[in-house]
């Protein structure tokens, strides 16, 4: 099992990041109860760029409501 190295919420979403295999590299699960998406990113992207990480993340489950409407 992956450790998890955070979790936290983005409005309804809820955000998991863990450690993968690759030393380099985390896992990203997201999920609103709805929508589960899960993706990875590099540990210096999730380090450095993790406000416009959160913002991609946003936005694209609010296009997913958009769609539905």
């Amino acid at each position: 099992m992956s450790r998890t190295i955070e979790s936290y919420n983005l409005g309804k979403v809820e955000v998991v990041i863990s450690e993968t295999d690759k030393k380099d590299r985390l896992h990203v699960d997201c999920n609103d109860g709805n929508y589960h998406s899960e993706f990875t990113v590099r540990r210096y992207e999730y380090e450095n760029y993790k406000r416009h990480m959160n913002q991609k993340i946003t936005l694209a489950y609010n296009k997913q409501y958009e769609k539905e409407n």
